[in-house]
């Protein structure tokens, strides 16, 4: 009998999933498999804990606007669009990777807040203050490792 149930909890979590696919908009380029996002929300919420991430459109664009580098993370989920359609721009004009990842939700589970987010930015140091020397250079590291993949999906995609 046990097992029944996981087959009823198997097929609704693909139901969830295919349904997370379905609100996708048709802008979302280039967007993460299932991989990638859950590398990208792993590097997410290490930002979180060292205080490296933007979250929300008018910080985002702000820190875009003043130079801040680092790599954009776009729900593809968001609806209207028109909200987040300008923010792929600001990134190409300031040469930063972007990535839309399939929801919403999941993106501000990863930051570490309970509202749904459209976009953060992850920083590769912090705002204020200075992080330790391993801990930069852990999130160094997972950054890197997450933007040459962008880079590689990117590079398929044009």
């Amino acid at each position: 009998m046990g097992g029944s149930d996981s087959e009823v909890e198997k097929t609704a979590q693909k139901e969830k999933e295919r349904k997370k696919l379905l609100a996708i908009a048709p802008i979302a380029k280039p967007l993460a498999g299932k991989k990638l996002s859950k590398r990208t929300f792993k590097l997410v919420r290490r930002a979180t804990e060292h205080k490296c991430l933007k979250k929300g459109v008018k910080e985002v664009v702000k820190s875009i606007r003043r130079g801040h580098k680092g790599l954009c993370v776009i729900a593809g989920n968001i609806s209207p669009i028109d909200v987040i359609t300008h923010v792929p721009l600001l990134c190409e004009e300031a040469d930063i990777p972007y990535i839309y990842v399939p929801s919403k939700e999941d993106l501000a589970s990863a930051g570490a807040t309970k509202r749904p987010t459209c976009c953060v930015l992850v920083l590769t140091k912090p705002t204020k203050g200075e992080l330790g020397q391993e801990d930069q250079e852990k999130l160094k590291e997972e950054y890197d490792q997450v933007v040459s993949e962008i880079h590689e999906t990117t590079s398929s995609l044009f």
